[in-house]
Order: C-alpha cells, then sequence, then structure tokens
C-alpha cells in the first residue's frame, strides 16, 4: 500500500500528493544492505526458518498450556476456595487470556515478526518497553524449564524411589532428549510438539467425559452426583485463619484468582511460534480461534465438572492438596476417579502428567532459546546469539537455555527443592508482566495503524473484537492480579520469603524498562514513523498463495459438480485441529 506523507512523517496535504512506494513490494532478493544492518534476523547465518505447518500452530496453540498447572493447580484451587469460586475464578482469568491472546494475534498476523514480543513492543511503543518485556519472559522460561525437569524427576518417583534411582538421573534423560528434539531443527520440533499436544488434547477431554459420567452416576459407584457438593458443604470455600466466614469467602476467592493464572501461563508461548510459520496470517488467525474453544472447554468446563465431582472438604482432597510431589496422587482428577471405584486410571494418569510435563520441557526450552535469539536480533544481546545452523536453529541460544536448565540438577539435594518452590512464585508474575506489556504494545500498535491510514476491517485478515475497550479493562486487571498477586502473606503472620519472591519481578521489570531507556535514551515511537513495512512482503506473499490454493480448490470442485467433496469436510471438521 502506498502512503502519503510530508517531510515531518504527517500525512500531507491529499491536493499535494507525493507517492511513496513501501518496501514491501520490493523483491526478496533487493532488499538493502542498511535494512539488513538494521534487522539483524534478515541476515544470512541468522534467519529463523518458517517450517511450521498451520496444523502444529493450531495445536500447539490448544495443548500449548495444558499441563500439570491444569491437572494439579485446580487441586489447590478447589481445596481452597469451593467450586463456584474456581468456576468463576477461571472463567474470568480465561476472559483477560483472551484478550491478551486477541491483541496478539492481531499484531502478529499483520506482520509476523521473528523478534517475538520485544521485537513488537521496540516497533510500535518503545525499544525500552521491549527490552523489558524480552528480559521478564526470558527470566520465565530459563526458571520454569529447569524446574518442569525437577517436576519430571519427581513424578517417576511415582514408580520408581529416590532410593533406587537418583532423581538427577531422570532429569539428564529429559533433558538430552529435550535439547536433541530442539536441535534438529523448527520442523521436527514442530511435528514431535503436534503429536504430544494431540496425546494432551485427547486425554483432557477424556477426562471431561470421564467427570460428565461419574457426575451422572455412570461410574461404577452408580451415585448421581449432579450439583450436590454445590449445596453440602457449599459452593464458596471460606479461607482459613480468616474471620467473619463472608470475609474469610472472599479472601478465598481472590486467592484462587492467582491460582488460576498460574494455570493459563503458557497461553502465550504459541505467540513465538508465529515467526516460524507457514502461511502466518491464517495459521495465526486460526490458531486465535481456538484459544477461546479451548479457554471453554478444557478450563470451564472441567473446572465446572471437577467442582461437582469432589467436594471441597473431602479428606482426599485436602490430602491430595498438601501433597509435596506433583505426581497423580496430587490430583483432584484422581480423587473423583477414585470416589466412583474406577480401578487402574490414577497409573494411566500419572503416565499422562510425565507426558504433559514432557511436553511442556520441550516447548519451554524452545521459547527460551527463541527468547535469547529475539533479544539478540532486536540488538539487545550480543549478536552471536542470534547465529543460526543449517536448519534455522539458534545453536548459541539453545546452549544458552541448556545451561540454565543444569539448574534441575539441584534436585539432586532434598534441602534444593525448597528453593524451586520459590521459583514457581517468580514465575506467575513474569508471566503477569509479559501479558500486561503486550497489551500495552497493543494499544500503541493501534495507533500506529491509524496514523498510517490502516482500515483493520479492510486491511488486516484478523481483528481482535471489542476493541479498544476489552484490552483497557484487561490490562487493569492484569494490574490488579499483578498486585494483589501475593496478599495473603500477611494472613496469620507475614511470609517474607513468598512476598519476595512473589513480586520480585516487579523491580527487576523497572529496571530493565528505566535502566535501558536512560542508558540509551530511548524515546516513545512516533506512530506517523513505526515500521510497518518490515517483513510484510513475505505475509502478504503467503496470503496471497493461500488464498490462490483456495480458489484453485472452490474452481475444481465446481468444475467437478461438488459442492462439498471429503477434502471440504475435513478442512471445515477435523482440519481446525489437525
Amino acid at each position: 500500500m502506498s502512503k502519503i506523507f510530508d517531510k515531518s512523517g504527517v500525512p500531507g496535504n491529499p491536493d499535494e500528493i507525493v507517492m511513496v512506494q513501501s518496501a514491501e513490494y520490493t523483491p526478496e532478493g533487493s532488499i538493502s544492505k542498511s535494512l539488513d544492518e538494521d534487522h539483524l534476523a534478515l541476515q544470512e547465518g541468522h534467519q529463523l526458518r518458517r517450517d511450521l505447518e498451520p496444523r502444529v500452530i493450531s495445536m500447539i496453540s490448544i495443548g500449548g498450556a495444558l499441563g500439570t498447572g491444569l491437572l494439579i493447580a485446580v487441586t489447590t484451587a478447589l481445596a481452597n476456595a469451593g467450586p463456584a469460586s474456581v468456576l468463576i475464578a477461571y472463567t474470568v482469568v480465561g476472559a483477560m487470556v483472551y484478550f491478551v491472546m486477541c491483541a496478539l494475534g492481531e499484531m502478529a498476523s499483520f506482520i509476523p515478526l521473528p523478534e517475538g514480543f520485544a521485537g513488537y513492543a521496540k516497533r510500535y511503543c518503545d525499544p525500552a518497553l521491549g527490552f523489558a518485556v524480552g528480559i521478564a519472559y526470558l527470566c520465565k522460561y530459563l526458571i520454569v524449564a529447569p524446574n518442569q525437569l525437577v517436576a519430571g524427576a519427581l513424578v517417576m518417583q511415582y514408580w520408581v524411589s529416590a532410593d533406587k534411582v537418583n532423581p538427577g538421573v531422570w532429569v539428564a534423560i529429559i533433558l538430552v532428549l529435550v535439547l536433541f528434539i530442539n536441535y534438529f531443527g523448527v520442523k521436527f520440533f514442530g511435528e514431535f510438539e503436534f503429536w504430544l499436544s494431540s496425546i494432551k488434547v485427547i486425554t483432557m477431554i477424556g477426562l471431561i467425559i470421564l467427570l460428565f459420567i461419574i457426575m451422572l452416576g455412570g461410574g461404577p459407584s452408580h451415585d448421581r452426583i449432579g450439583f450436590r457438593y454445590w449445596s453440602d458443604p457449599g459452593a464458596f470455600a471460606p479461607y482459613e485463619g480468616v474471620e467473619p466466614t463472608s470475609l474469610a469467602k472472599f479472601v478465598a476467592f481472590f486467592s484462587v484468582m492467582v491460582t488460576a493464572v498460574f494455570a493459563y501461563l503458557g497461553t502465550e508461548l504459541v505467540g513465538v511460534t508465529f515467526g516460524e510459520a507457514k502461511n502466518a496470517r491464517y495459521s495465526i488467525k486460526k490458531a486465535i480461534k481456538l484459544t477461546l474453544i479451548r479457554i471453554i472447554f478444557f478450563y470451564v468446563c472441567s473446572v465446572l465438572l471437577l467442582g461437582c465431582c469432589v467436594a471441597y472438604n473431602d479428606p482426599s482432597l485436602v490430602a491430595a492438596k498438601n501433597a509435596k510431589v506433583s505426581t497423580a496422587a496430587a490430583s483432584a482428577f484422581v480423587v473423583a476417579i477414585n470416589n466412583a471405584k474406577i480401578k487402574g486410571l490414577p497409573q494411566l494418569l500419572n503416565a499422562c502428567i510425565l507426558l504433559f510435563i514432557f511436553s511442556a520441557t520441550n516447548s519451554d526450552v524452545y521459547t527460551a532459546t527463541r527468547n535469547v535469539y529475539a533479544l539478540s536480533a532486536n540488538g539487545m544481546f550480543p549478536s552471536f546469539f542470534s547465529k543460526t545452523n543449517k536448519r534455522g536453529v539458534p545453536i548459541y541460544s539453545l546452549i544458552f537455555a541448556g545451561i540454565f536448565c543444569l539448574l534441575a540438577f539441584m534436585v539432586c539435594s532434598s534441602s534444593s527443592q525448597k528453593i524451586f518452590n520459590y521459583f514457581v512464585n517468580v514465575v506467575s508474575i513474569f508471566g503477569l508482566l509479559t501479558w500486561i506489556s503486550i497489551l500495552v504494545t497493543y494499544l500503541y500498535f493501534l495507533r500506529v495503524v491509524k496514523a498510517q491510514g490502516y482500515d483493520r476491517k479492510r486491511d488486516f485478515v484478523y481483528t481482535a473484537p471489542l476493541q479498544p475497550w476489552g484490552t483497557y479493562i484487561t490490562l487493569a486487571a492484569c494490574c490488579f492480579m499483578a498486585i494483589i498477586k501475593n496478599f495473603t502473606v500477611f494472613i496469620g503472620g507475614f511470609d517474607y520469603k513468598s512476598f519476595i519472591t512473589g513480586y520480585i519481578g516487579i523491580p527487576v521489570f523497572l529496571i530493565a524498562l528505566f535502566g535501558y531507556k536512560i542508558m540509551y535514551k530511548t524515546k516513545t515511537v512516533n506512530p506517523y514513523e513505526a515500521d510497518l513495512i518490515t517483513y510484510k512482503a513475505q505475509a502478504d506473499e503467503d496470503q496471497e498463495e493461500y488464498e490462490n490454493k483456495l480458489a484453485e480448490k472452490a474452481a475444481r470442485r465446481k468444475e467437478l459438480g461438488k459442492g462439498k467433496d471429503k477434502e471440504w469436510w475435513y478442512d471445515h471438521t477435523l482440519g481446525w485441529f489437525f
């Protein structure tokens, strides 16, 4: 699209039109040297490969955040707050996550950037915000990846005790496998994660159907539970140590909001894959739409049915909440299965939890690697971190992420396991800060596209709904959650360790933001000068190619007299997922 500008960068008078041909129409082979220097990710030897198929992106968007955050964390939430609080909290936080993903989806579908979240913030808002969100997201995954390795080693103790096999052995095995998968390129990673995510999705669908059957009395016990536990012991549980009861229930509700945030963390990681996606615009559009389906079905439906099948004061649930190891024994789903007198499934569920953890570790190492690459490609880390091998893998970034994973060997010392409990507390604040940064960047993105004359409804493949008010409300909610995140540390005596680990991400973020701004004297991006050109040509070309293929398919069906053949039905049913 040609734009009209005067010398100041402000749209000029239509009567004195100066046509500026955008660089998006420049042939790929003639990208200027100066452009390459400004964008390291365009240089030879620093480029990622767009090898992720649309079905892979779709499946990762569905299964990406399905893990122990849902299977295990909901146990504590249900025991502490009751079924109604859990349902409301997971629905509210799910709505927040949806608007975050919609904001990210609109920016990414217009111009998919290999530089990740930091790239969007640097391009549309302020380079200082790009650095801050890059550091925050990197810190999150440098912590969560080794923590997942620890979780995997602990889950193995369900079958093999630590006395027989040192937990460090399981850490080493999982780490080697994960590094192997990531080393052989994004195409290999994508296929592997596609099948892992498919198994995760099938597992969750099976659990939801099972809970529904148990609720209606279809289990061996034939006890038709329905909504019995919503009446006795009740829909809302009081928080221990707080009086009166009404205030205790209110406190319990807000405490479970924090648990819900932890369960949803990782939803945004599919955004890291967008820079390596084939047919990025339509892949992203489909992935964002599937986010809403995942939130409603996998999260809201599962916590609703779980709250019907298990009472919040069930002794088995309380024991599961207090379990020190995140195995099947610590899952409320197993409590529901055991109460229904179904044999054998806890063993199977523990194997599923191990698979969930392996998938999470795999994607966490990938995400940490791409974050280091993104910071390097944005000129915020040394340039060698963005160097890629012949498979398009940023190999030095992968080594960097792998070195931090060695922290997981602290599991060999029982006393060091306590440190990782505090590490988990750190992760959620970095996740919230990332969501906040995405929303702020999106608001600046809206300014940019408006200033440069784009019509979102006409020019964009995907537009986020209910904007800008949806983003404003979600941004306020995320900020509120970040502030009240660890308020329970003040109940029953001040727990300074939980307070520090719960909020330390905020000063780290602010120091990165203002430190970078002061050091490099960055300014907020002028909306008339923001870059809406670089990388857009490839996205335009991919979109045109995809639309031509769709037109060819439709013409072929019409020629053969087939309005809706088998291929059409597959594309509009299973093709949405596979």
